[in-house]
C-alpha cells in the first residue's frame, strides 16, 4: 500500500468535491480525477439547481408533485422528500462557499421554470450552473489541508477489505494502490456506452462497474434519460446540450415543414418532461419521414439571448448557427442515467463502507424519469448525507487496521483489440434507444455477454482504454439484460 486515508472519493465532480467538504479537518480524504478535475458531467450541467427557496410563491409539496409526475411515480417517497426539503440549505451552502447565482436588480437570487416544473424554482449562473459550482467548489477544495486531490489519476480497481477497501490507481505511469476505511463513489454517468451523448468524454459507468464487482447491488440501470434538445452535429459523438431553460424561456419546437408538433403528443407542450419530449420526436419522425427538427427563439431580443445564453450562444455560432436569428438544429440523444448503484437515504450501498453519490447512484429520487435540475440537487444533499454517516462511524472503524492487502495487479498484459467500444455503442444505440427495438434484444444480450466474458477473463494491459472498455461492457450488459426480464414479464 502506497497511502492510507480515512476517506477516498472517486470523482470530481459536484458529488465528489461537496462530500469532501464536509469532513472534520482531522478527517484525511484523498479524491480521485480521472482527467481534468473540471472534465465531469456536473460541469456540462447548463440548467440550473432547482429548489424552493421563494415560500411565498411555491413550496416543497408542489416540488414534490413535480417530481413525482416526471418520474411516473416510480419514485422513492421517503428519498423524494430529503431532496426537497434539505436541498435548498445545500443551495445556500454553496453559494456561501462561493458559487454565484444569477441576481436581478435588487439582488434577489433569480429562478427560472424549466418543463415539468409548476413554479419558477430553478436558480442558475446563466448557462453554465454545473461548471460555476464545480469551478468554485474546487477552490474550497484546494484550500483545504486534509483533502488530497490527485488528478489524471485512472482507478483500475477497488477491491474490499476486512475494515476498508484497497483502490488500485494508475499515476503518471506509477502502479499504485491507497487504502481507506471508507470508500465513496462518485463517478457520474454512462454516456459512452451510446454513440451520442451529451456527456463527457469520461462517462463511462467505472463506478457502477466496479460495484458490480464487488458484489453491490445494481438497480433500475435502464432507466436511462434521453434529452430531446442535444444539438444536432451529425457526427459529433458528443453533442452540447440546448437546454431545457430555453424551451423554459419560450423557445418553440418545429419539425422539417417548421410546424409546431408538441401539442399534438402532450397538453404541456414544449414544457412537457423530456421523455415525453423525446418521444414525441420520435414518433413525428416516423409521421413526417424526416430527421430534421428544430427549436426557435428568434422572437427573443437578441441582447436577451447573448445575456441569459451566453454559452449556448457561442457554441451554436461555432456551428455557423445564431440563435438570434437562426433555428437551432436538434434531435434526442443519451443524457442522464436515473438508476445506478442502489443505496439507502445516506447513500450506504449494499456493501458496508462503500457509499455512492450523484448520477452513479440510484436514491430513487428520479424513478422513471428524472425532474429537470433535480440532478445537481441530488449531488448536494445525498453526498452531504454519505459524509455524515461516514463522520458519525469513522472512530469504531480506526480501531481496527483496514486488513490484509489483495496482491497488487500487474498492468502489463495482452494489448487490447481495437473496436470493442464502438461495436457496444452500436448495440445500445440500435437496441434501446428512446424506443427501444425489443425485438433485437436477445441478439445484443448474447453479443455484449461474451465482450464481457473477454474482457474480464482476458490478462489485458491495464489502460484507460481497457479500464473504460470493461466498464462500458459490463453497464450495457446489465442494461440490456435488465431490459430483456421486462420485457419476459411484460408478455407473461
Amino acid at each position: 500500500m502506497d497511502k492510507q486515508y480515512d476517506v477516498i472519493i472517486i470523482g470530481t465532480g459536484v458529488a465528489g468535491l461537496y462530500c469532501a467538504l464536509q469532513y472534520p479537518e482531522d478527517v484525511s480524504v484523498l479524491l480521485l480525477s480521472k482527467k481534468d478535475p473540471t472534465l465531469s458531467n456536473s460541469s456540462f450541467a447548463q440548467g440550473g439547481v432547482a429548489a424552493v427557496l421563494d415560500k411565498n410563491n411555491d413550496n416543497y409539496k408542489l416540488h414534490i408533485a413535480d417530481t413525482l409526475i416526471a418520474g411516473k411515480y416510480k419514485n422513492n417517497l421517503s428519498a423524494v422528500e430529503k431532496l426537497v426539503t434539505e436541498g435548498p440549505q445545500d443551495v445556500l451552502s454553496v453559494k456561501d462557499m462561493g458559487v454565484e447565482f444569477d441576481r436581478d436588480k435588487f439582488g434577489r437570487l433569480l429562478a427560472t421554470l424549466e418543463g415539468g416544473h409548476s413554479r419558477n424554482r430553478i436558480v442558475h449562473h446563466k448557462d453554465s450552473t454545473g461548471k460555476e459550482m464545480v469551478d468554485k467548489l474546487l477552490k474550497v477544495v484546494e484550500e483545504k489541508s486534509n483533502i488530497t486531490l490527485l488528478d489524471n489519476a485512472l482507478v483500475y480497481s477497488v477491491e474490499k477489505a476486512e475494515n476498508g477497501f484497497y483502490v488500485g490507481v494508475l499515476k503518471d505511469g506509477n502502479n499504485l494502490v491507497f487504502g481507506s476505511y471508507f470508500c465513496v463513489l462518485a463517478t457520474g454517468g454512462i454516456g459512452r456506452v451510446y454513440q451520442y451523448t451529451t456527456n463527457s468524454a469520461i462517462a463511462t459507468g467505472d463506478g457502477i462497474a466496479f460495484a458490480w464487482m464487488m458484489g453491490a447491488e445494481i438497480k433500475h440501470l435502464s432507466r436511462v434519460q434521453f434529452h430531446p434538445t442535444a444539438f444536432d452535429s451529425k457526427n459529433d459523438r458528443e453533442r452540447f446540450l440546448i437546454s431545457e431553460a430555453v424551451r423554459g424561456e419560450g423557445a418553440v419546437l418545429l419539425n422539417c415543414n417548421g410546424e409546431r408538433f408538441m401539442f399534438d403528443y402532450d397538453e404541456r407542450g414544449e414544457l412537457a418532461p423530456r421523455d415525453v419530449v423525446s418521444n414525441a420526436i420520435m414518433r413525428e419522425q416516423k409521421k413526417t419521414g424526416s430527421a430534421s427538427f428544430y427549436l426557435d427563439i428568434t422572437d427573443k431580443p437578441a441582447e436577451f439571448l447573448q445575456k441569459r445564453f451566453p454559452m449556448i450562444y457561442a457554441k451554436c455560432l461555432e456551428k455557423g448557427i445564431d440563435i438570434t436569428k437562426d433555428r437551432i438544429p436538434i434531435y434526442p440523444c443519451q443524457h442522464y442515467l436515473m438508476g445506478g448503484i442502489d443505496v439507502d437515504l445516506d447513500a450506504r450501498t449494499s456493501i458496508s463502507g462503500l457509499y455512492a453519490c450523484g448520477e452513479c447512484s440510484h436514491t430513487g429520487v428520479h424513478g422513471a424519469n428524472r425532474l429537470a435540475s433535480n440532478s445537481l440537487l441530488e449531488a448536494l444533499v445525498f453526498s452531504r448525507r454519505a459524509a455524515a454517516d461516514i463522520t458519525k462511524g469513522l472512530p469504531e472503524k480506526k480501531k481496527q487496521p483496514i486488513g490484509n492487502q489483495p496482491p497488487k495487479r500487474e498492468i502489463e498484459g495482452e494489448t487490447l483489440p481495437t473496436g470493442i467500444r464502438t461495436k457496444i455503442r452500436e448495440i445500445m444505440q440500435n437496441t434501446y434507444f428512446v424506443i427501444p427495438q425489443l425485438e433485437h434484444i436477445d441478439e445484443a444480450c448474447t453479443a455484449v455477454d461474451e465482450i464481457v466474458d473477454d474482457l474480464i477473463n482476458t490478462r489485458y494491459e491495464i489502460t484507460s482504454d481497457y479500464v473504460e472498455a470493461r466498464s462500458l461492457a459490463i453497464v450495457a450488459d446489465i442494461i440490456l439484460k435488465e431490459v430483456r426480464e421486462g420485457n419476459r414479464n411484460a408478455v407473461k
